[in-house]
């Protein structure tokens, strides 16, 4: 698991595949945290990395972030 600095755990770009998961790097992203405060494109810090436990996209993304925001929102660049 990726140890938490100043900037998060993870910094990228909310992407979508052709199963219509929202992802960042190797990461699934909340679908519904997606859909309510974000757009693809935007850059993002993920600040909480959990197990994902959805069977259809565990293959996929065999970790998921439940807390993200946007990269500058709460820090510099």
């Amino acid at each position: 698991m990726p140890r938490e600095t100043k900037k998060g755990l993870y910094q990228g770009i909310i992407e979508q595949d052709e199963k219509g998961n929202y992802y960042c790097g190797p990461y699934l992203l909340d679908y519904q945290l997606v859909e309510d405060q974000f757009r693809l494109g935007d850059k993002v810090s993920l600040k909480k990395i959990i197990g994902n436990s959805s069977r259809k996209s565990f293959d996929d993304y065999p970790q998921k972030s439940i807390k993200f925001s946007l990269l500058g929102e709460d820090h510099e660049d």
